[in-house]
């Protein structure tokens, strides 16, 4: 737990709105820096005359990136605290971003993607650890709220870089008014979030065995984010291929699926509070199933937007929920915490995509989705069984 050695806890609880809301802006910025880049793949690999294949290995550096600094970012976060860590990270972030701007070659891309993982990697446990940290100000589940700041981040950056391309603004300048929005909220916001360093109730090293419960929701979270990550980079295929949409509505399955999660994550607070974490991860369990053995049972264009709509939901909570409970740890600092189980649930957002096609090309990609249905069978399983969601 983040705790203040500046504010008492009455003061705290007294600026607990403002905190809210510099935190979920810190949420939005980071994702509002992954999007642009995102929103730009297209455009960068034109430039670069980069093949299919050489793209998706530069892609890999950013979430190697991601994954060799898990250990760092947490122990930073554990040493110095989560709002100085964040506020100098999240300028870094975005002037990284600015240097994806100016690759010239493939080797320069890749090593600066790798650079971009790193240090959004130290933003991710750095700012979910301020998440945690102003839950515990509010004494209630608000971290899935975070995460919906993160989702509509995510459309605001491709609107931005459908706009910036339309009125044919290069990528450079473009990143450049992301980094300029990004210093101005740093500035603005940062004496806002939660102060302090991690408490420490006992010397624990990322490499030491790690408790059962931690490695436990990072399964959890596992399987969410597998099915999260086959949602983002197969729905589109899965729509063109399975369901035959005409091309002007092929989007339509990858939209369904980012709208009701985005809306899902605004909602799943009040529904934490009202069912609990438990079963409120059971229901998600069943929904994520549900909606994907839907899909492949009746590949029909309106059928399966509102099976992909029901996964969204389904996914929605899940992230929030594990990295929640996970902060509030007794024995592990808030950030080792985090990290250990963000490592895990990563490796689902990593390898789901790649498997989702792998087991595709062995099969078809019908039975690659009904394979992954049954994360959801499994995760409703755990959640069940973990004592930690014993709740009253």
């Amino acid at each position: 737990m983040d705790s203040t050695l500046t504010y008492s806890e009455e003061e705290l609880y007294q600026k607990r709105n403002r905190i809210r809301i510099a935190v979920s802006l810190f949420y939005f910025c980071q994702g509002l820096a992954f999007a642009s880049w995102a929103s730009r793949i297209p455009i960068i690999k034109e430039r670069l005359d980069l093949t299919e294949g050489q793209l998706g290995t530069i892609l890999l550096m950013l979430p190697v990136g991601q994954l060799v600094t898990m250990a760092l970012s947490g122990k930073l976060v554990t040493i110095y605290g989560s709002a100085k860590v964040l506020r100098i990270v999240a300028i870094i972030y975005a002037l990284v971003l600015c240097l994806v701007g100016f690759a010239r070659n493939a080797w320069e891309l890749g090593a600066v993607l790798f650079l971009f993982g790193v240090i959004g990697n130290m933003c991710n446990i750095a700012v979910n650890t301020q998440g945690v940290a102003a839950e515990k100000i509010f004494k209630k589940s608000i971290m899935s709220s975070f995460h919906g700041a993160w989702s509509i981040a995510g459309f605001t950056g491709a609107l931005i870089g459908l706009l910036t391309m339309n009125i044919a603004v290069d990528t450079i300048p473009h990143f450049m008014i992301i980094f300029i929005l990004i210093v101005i909220n740093t500035t603005i916001n940062y004496r806002y979030l939660v102060p302090g360093k991690t408490a420490q109730t006992k010397k624990t090293s990322f490499f030491s065995k790690p408790e059962s419960s931690l490695v436990q929701l990072g399964i959890i979270g596992f399987f969410s984010m597998a099915t999260e990550g086959a949602m983002f980079d197969w729905s589109g295929v899965y729509f063109k291929e399975i369901v035959h949409a005409p091309e002007q509505f092929i989007i339509v399955g990858y939209a369904s699926f980012m709208v009701m999660m985005a809306l899902g994550r605004f909602i799943g607070d009040a529904v934490i509070s009202r069912l609990g974490r438990k079963r409120t991860l059971q229901i998600s369990g069943i929904l994520m199933f549900s909606g994907m053995m839907i899909s492949v049972l009746f590949p029909d264009f309106y059928v399966c937007t509102l099976a992909f709509m029901m996964v969204g939901i389904g996914v929605a909570c899940n992230v929030p929920t594990v990295y929640s409970v996970a902060g509030q740890n007794k024995n592990v600092p808030s950030g080792v915490a985090l990290a250990m189980v963000s490592s895990i649930s990563f490796l689902g957002f990593l390898m789901g995509p790649p498997l989702i096609g792998y087991i595709a090309e062995l099969t078809s990609l019908r039975y690659s989705y009904g394979v992954f249905s049954f994360f959801g069978i499994m995760m409703f399983v755990m959640a069940s069984k973990l004592k930690i969601f014993r709740e009253g």
